[in-house]
């Protein structure tokens, strides 16, 4: 059994995919730093300051006016957060456009790099089943 674990582990498929989590947790540190750090901001620039992760509504508790959505959770009060639900799907749309452009970009360069491959010469077709039924018959006819 030792042994075809270590078959397993020594497999290319499961090296690559340890890889691709490993560089994928990396990238999911510099994709979140563009879309908090950088978009985020203009968005906010464009939309007048409007900042959706603090609006909230309270659904049971005592919150005072004004209270951040932070502050309201750790009086204990439920909340329905629907702002920092926007800015969660704002923040998907942006990084899923993020990843579409490296992948597509990614693609292209893959694409310049193969050589394209020259269609292969058809070979000529060889006879087909209803040649070969009319040469039998006209060979029994004979």
């Amino acid at each position: 059994m030792l042994n075809e674990f270590k078959d397993f582990i020594a497999k290319g498929n499961v090296m690559d995919m340890a890889v691709g989590i490993i560089i994928g947790a990396a990238f999911t540190a510099i994709v979140t730093s563009l879309v908090g750090d950088l978009i985020n901001p203009i968005i906010g620039l464009f939309m007048g300051g409007i900042d959706f992760t603090n609006n909230y509504a309270v659904l049971s508790g005592d919150v005072a006016e004004g209270m951040s959505l932070e502050a309201a959770r750790e009086s204990g009060a439920a909340v329905f957060a629907y702002g920092a639900f926007i800015m969660a799907i704002i923040n998907f749309l942006i990084i899923a456009f993020v990843v579409f452009m490296l992948v597509r970009y990614v693609n292209k360069i893959k694409d310049q790099a193969t050589p394209a491959e020259e269609p292969a010469a058809e070979e000529p077709a060889g006879p087909t089943e209803l040649d070969i039924l009319m040469e039998i018959r006209d060979s029994l006819a004979k």
